[in-house]
Order: C-alpha cells, then structure tokens, then sequence
C-alpha cells in the first residue's frame, strides 16, 4: 500500500495596507458616521410633522419612536423607518381599495 502526503501550504503572512488603501477606509468610516448623524437629524425633523402628513409617507409616531428605541447611538435609525413603512405601504393600498 502506498500512501501519499499531501502538504498545504498557506500564505499566511498578513500584507500591510498601502497608504491609500488606508486613507481610503478612513474616509469610508468618516462618511458613514457622517451619514448615520444626518439620517439621525432628519428623522428629528420628522416630529415636526402632524400625523396626516406621517401617514402620507407611511409613517406613525409609533414608527419614529421605535426607531430611535431600536437603535443604539451609532446605528442609523432610517432603515427601521424603511422597513416600517414599506411594510405599511401595501396594506394601505389594499385598504383604499377596499373603500
């Protein structure tokens, strides 16, 4: 019988980031912070609004206060706000059907 090893050889060895491969996640870090604080301003102004206008872009007060419940201070609280309303979006559509 005539068994033969095999040998793996892994490249392990970690390659270090060029210069602007790190300045460019950098500033995809940056932007994304950026973006979560503006998401977060905007769904603030969103209390501004009367619930008539809410509900025309499918939205309750419920909704803005989950959302910013559900989320921690770095997670962006609009894509609980997405999913809100286009879960709501299709029932309302049946509904005004339905009158």
């Amino acid at each position: 019988m005539r068994t033969t090893d095999r040998i793996l050889e892994l490249d392990c060895s970690q390659t270090t980031l060029t210069f602007s491969q790190r300045l460019a996640n950098g500033f995809a870090t940056l932007s994304s912070v950026l973006r979560v604080f503006r998401n977060r301003m905007e769904i603030n102004r969103l209390h501004d609004l009367d619930d008539n206008q809410l509900r025309d872009i499918g939205l309750s007060r419920a909704d803005l206060t989950s959302a910013f419940l559900a989320s921690t201070f770095f997670e962006d609280p609009s894509e609980h706000l997405t999913r809100s309303a286009r879960n709501r979006g299709p029932k309302s559509l049946f509904r005004s059907r339905k009158d």
